[in-house]
């Protein structure tokens, strides 16, 4: 059931901005930003809707608005909603009406699917995704929470993308692969075989750069 509460954006940078089209093209009333005072101001003007303040804003306001966040790096994402979470945060998620699925797909709370993205049966969306412009996924692709798809990423069928993985611009992954918790796909990149979780993936076929600790993404 749609709720019509006003939708407040955390984060007032380019992925917000980009999220504030995709609300507004759903009709959505969009009350504005919160954002740390270290990078917005209260008051302050973006695309038309207002700093409203950081989470003490929220705090007092949590039971008005619905909430989601347009950040784009999935470890800063899962920071900024733990915080809303702890205040009491209800999530909305939006689809722009461009976007081609089938009534077979599912989508959690606080995820956004941007214009232009094709998705195929039984795909499964769990909380606090964003998939961005131009995206396609095929058959029984399934995104955990946090997983960011960034412009123009093409997802083959039976892929898995585990919790908070990020995937750069362009990326492609080939059918049945499975890409690790917290790993990052590189821009470009083709993914040919599985990629480890807390890894760096690049190139074409992907290969591991980079290796971070467990947790990392908490820091």
């Amino acid at each position: 059931m749609r709720n019509d509460k006003p939708v407040v954006l955390i984060g007032a940078g380019g992925g917000s901005r980009d999220l504030l089209d995709v609300l507004l093209a759903c009709g959505r009333e969009v009350a504005g930003f919160v954002v740390d005072p270290q990078y917005a101001a209260p008051g302050s003007i973006v695309n038309g809707h207002p700093v409203l303040g950081g989470f003490d804003w929220l705090s007092r306001h949590v039971n008005t608005v619905e909430v989601i966040c347009g950040v784009g790096a999935s470890e800063q994402r899962f920071r900024l909603i733990q915080r809303a979470v702890a205040l009491g945060a209800v999530f909305c998620s939006a689809a722009h009406p461009s976007v081609i699925f089938t009534s077979k797909m599912e989508i959690g709370e606080g995820s956004c699917i941007a214009a232009g993205c094709i998705l195929t049966s039984n795909v499964r969306i769990g909380n606090h995704v964003q998939i961005n412009v131009g995206c396609t996924l095929s058959h029984d692709t399934i995104l955990h929470d946090f997983v960011t798809l960034s412009p123009g990423v093409h997802v083959a069928g039976n892929v898995t993308l585990l919790t908070g993985c990020f995937v750069g611009i362009g990326a492609n992954i080939i059918e049945k692969k499975t890409i690790g918790a917290w790993s990052i796909v590189g821009a470009g990149s083709t993914i040919t075989k599985d990629v480890p979780p807390n890894t760096t993936v690049v190139g074409v076929p992907g290969r591991v750069i980079k290796t971070r600790p467990e947790g990392w993404h908490l820091s």
